[in-house]
């Protein structure tokens, strides 16, 4: 093969894998139930990401951000612990800056699991420090940081809350009745819990804070 003809074929092929990254089958779910399927997707800069269908409403949680380009073409800067929403079709995200992180959770069609509070206590969310980053009227994503050796009010969860960890650390949650559990949380955990807790939290070890995305 000449010379010319080797470079146009290397070309060639160099174009067809980057094409066929995009078509990338999307990875296997690190959190799938009646409510959501989430899927943990990294980034290589200039590399197309895996094509993802949406059948209905989603959300897209940045976890590492930076500008994004999307499969129509359109480029946005998503700082880290960003979020967008979205309904159908299907996104393939190219990170132009650098490695990203993205967490895309599919709303399913299901009936919301949002408990009345008869507890007494406050809802976990709005809180001092807790900063909403979105609002829909299927969820609510706020970015928090929890500070060492302070803990929160004691508060009720009525709702289920997907949590996405960006810190490492240990978090000691209390129940009213004063039982006491410590759980290590590394960056990138994602940990789904369910409606229905009352707890107060507090950072006992390291750095933590997270992307919290609330199913209403």
């Amino acid at each position: 093969m000449t010379r010319p003809l080797y470079c146009l074929a290397a070309a060639i092929l160099a174009a067809a894998l980057v094409s066929t990254g995009a078509l990338a089958q999307a990875p296997a779910p690190v959190v799938d139930n009646a409510r959501v399927t989430v899927r943990d997707v990294h980034l290589e800069k200039g590399v197309p990401g895996p094509a993802i269908s949406h059948a209905g409403d989603y959300v897209v949680l940045y976890f590492d951000g930076g500008r994004i380009r999307g499969g129509d073409g359109k480029t946005a800067g998503h700082p880290a612990g960003d979020a967008l929403a979205g309904h159908g079709g299907a996104t393939s995200d190219t990170a132009l800056d650098g490695p990203a992180r993205e967490i895309v959770v599919e709303l399913k069609d299901a009936p919301s699991s949002t408990l009345p509070n008869t507890s007494g206590l406050p809802n976990a969310f709005p809180r001092q420090g807790g900063r909403k980053i979105l609002e829909t009227d299927r969820v609510i994503v706020w970015n928090y940081a929890w500070t060492l050796d302070q803990p929160t009010n004691m508060h009720f969860h009525n709702t289920e809350v997907l949590v996405a960890y960006r810190g490492d650390g240990d978090i000691r949650n209390v129940t009213p009745d004063g039982k006491s559990t410590v759980s290590h949380r590394g960056t990138g955990d994602i940990a789904d819990n369910p409606a229905g807790r009352a707890h107060s939290e507090e950072l006992v070890k390291g750095t933590q804070s997270a992307i919290m995305l609330e199913l209403k």
